[in-house]
């Protein structure tokens, strides 16, 4: 297993759309290990196959409190919302350390191979509804910080920028 290099908003790279995986074979499960590694290190709770540079539909995600709980999302599709919606701080791991609130569905269904390929249903709430449809977004090319006004969003735009170059001087 290998940690993968994650892109940091505003990479234009984080704004390709995901095309979908033709086949579950070995090559996507080293992709789904390296995934986990690269999100367990991080402390995240998701990620999409996009903020790793690679451009197909593949999503990891662990939301459960003992972060042993890891659930793969290849070539996801949700196949139900509900009609009453949620705000949630939301942060993202190509954005690190900004969290504001965002508007998202309270639950959702979603369709998808597993690991081996296998197709599975899950229904989810709280923060794993939260996640699959941040993650979702990824695959799509749209990163949380869309959802903001365009002034938080040149805010947020300015400071990571400015990051960059602060690390670029000090390595």
């Amino acid at each position: 297993m290998a940690l993968l290099n994650i892109l940091r908003y505003p990479d234009p790279r984080l704004h390709t759309v995901a095309k979908p995986v033709a086949e579950v074979d070995d090559r996507i499960r080293r992709l789904v290990d390296d995934m986990l590694e690269t999100m367990y290190a991080a402390e995240g709770v998701g990620l999409a196959a996009t903020q790793v540079d690679v451009h197909e539909r593949v999503i990891v995600m662990d939301t459960s409190e003992t972060r042993d709980k890891p659930l793969v999302l290849i070539n996801p599709e949700i196949v139900a919302r509900s009609e009453d919606m949620s705000v949630s701080d939301e942060g993202c791991l190509s954005v690190p350390t900004i969290y504001d609130k965002v508007r998202r569905h309270a639950r959702v269904a979603v369709r998808a191979l597993d690991r081996d390929g296998q197709v599975f249903e899950r229904e989810a709430a709280g923060l794993m509804a939260v996640c699959i449809q941040h993650e979702m977004d990824h695959l799509m090319g749209k990163v949380f910080v869309e959802y903001l006004s365009p002034f938080k969003r040149d805010r947020i735009r300015t400071r990571m920028l400015k990051k960059a170059r602060e690390e670029k001087t000090t390595a």
